[in-house]
């Protein structure tokens, strides 16, 4: 049985699964077909961001346009852009052994393509979630499903796994930006063209 968190809440992953190394973070969520008439494409994505809550380069965020670290500890898994069918709508895994020191915390983020021209917001989504799974044991280990508390948010900070001492805990998080992915990007320190 998962731990489901509310916003806020943090939850060690190490502490209850020692020797936790594959971790699967699957993001998923349904749109409101009724509010816009055209198609949601959200993308997750995840900045990897050293003590001072900043990137320390380019490469240090993973999404469709660079969907491997060059550590190999982060993997974004691809693009679907419907947002249709039943469980996670997008994944990212994760290689906990092979992030580097520098790197403290992994924050996952979702955001709307294209939201403004479509006239689109996470006021639009509903029952938006974060799961970790345990991919060695095969079992989900956290969720935190986000509720319906935004409403002209284009981008979403849904959670993140960071370094605490030697465990890796998770922080649901659940804040809605606006400017989509590219307030995100200045949030943590990516230069957008």
């Amino acid at each position: 049985m998962p731990i489901c968190l509310k916003k806020g809440e943090k939850v060690s992953l190490t502490k209850d699964n020692p020797g936790l190394k594959n971790v699967l973070v699957g993001l998923g969520w349904d749109v409101n077909a009724f509010d816009t008439g055209g198609s949601f494409d959200l993308d997750a994505s995840a900045f990897l961001l050293t003590d001072s809550g900043k990137v320390s380069a380019q490469e240090d965020f993973v999404f469709y346009g660079n969907k491997e670290h060059k550590s190999g500890g982060v993997v974004y898994m691809g693009d679907n852009r419907t947002g249709a069918g039943e469980g996670d709508d997008e994944q990212i895994k994760l290689d906990l052994s092979k992030i580097p020191q520098a790197i403290t915390r992994i924050v996952f983020t979702v955001t709307i393509y294209e939201a403004e021209a479509r006239r689109q917001n996470f006021g639009q989504v509903s029952n938006a979630f974060i799961r970790l799974v345990d991919e060695s044991a095969g079992k989900e280990i956290v969720r935190y499903d986000l509720g319906e508390d935004f409403s002209i948010e284009t981008a979403v900070v849904v959670g993140e796994v960071y370094r605490n001492g030697a465990e890796w805990k998770f922080n649901a998080i659940g804040s809605g930006f606006s400017g989509g992915l590219a307030a995100l990007c200045a949030h943590f320190g990516i230069e957008v063209a």
